[in-house]
């Protein structure tokens, strides 16, 4: 009954070193791969409809430091901007 069961499951000491770390390779690579391959999707999934990304960047720039300074003039409450004289 014993050799017909080492047969069909190996024994833990017949797996060697070099084989266990070819494994763990493997699934090294397998893991950075998908990742590139993820990152490559998501970045042509940015641009998707967009003749030209960087043109859109830029006005994203432009937006952010428009808004940034409007927050920055309405922090200083009016200071330094145009003041109304009204004579009596």
């Amino acid at each position: 009954m014993g050799a017909l069961l080492s047969c069909c499951k190996p024994s833990s000491s017949e797996y060697t070193v070099p084989e266990i770390v070819s494994v763990v390779r493997t699934q090294e690579t397998r893991r950075k791969q998908m990742a590139e391959a993820a990152e490559k999707r998501l970045k042509e999934q940015e641009s998707r409809g967009i003749k030209d990304p960087e043109k859109v960047k830029r006005q994203q720039q432009r937006a952010e430091e428009m808004e940034r300074r409007a927050e920055e003039a309405s922090k200083q409450g009016g200071q330094g901007g145009l003041k109304w004289q009204v004579e009596t």
